[in-house]
């Protein structure tokens, strides 16, 4: 059985990248990283490596942040309106 190679994953890099670990989808944004979802780490083989990836992806996403300058808060996204194209 051979193991899968880990997803490369840049926290802020781009607003394309998508990993999951388990049910848990970690979204990668220019500003943001979203993550919903759920994983269960069970106390068997799977479940650390649910772990094990887990803290990987968090560290690298600490690293990132604290490799930056941060603003004391981002601004609200800017929200526009347009019209319907099906009504």
């Amino acid at each position: 059985m051979s193991k899968k190679q880990p997803v490369s994953f840049v926290p802020f890099a781009n607003e394309a990248d998508v990993i999951g670990i388990g049910d848990l989808m970690l979204e990668n944004r220019l500003d943001r990283i979203t993550i919903s979802g759920d994983v269960d780490l069970t106390a068997d083989v799977p479940g650390l490596a649910h772990a094990r990836r887990l803290h990987a992806v968090l560290g690298e996403i600490v690293a990132a942040l604290e490799a930056r300058e941060l603003p004391a808060q981002l601004p609200p996204p800017a929200i526009t309106t347009i019209d319907n194209p099906f009504a």
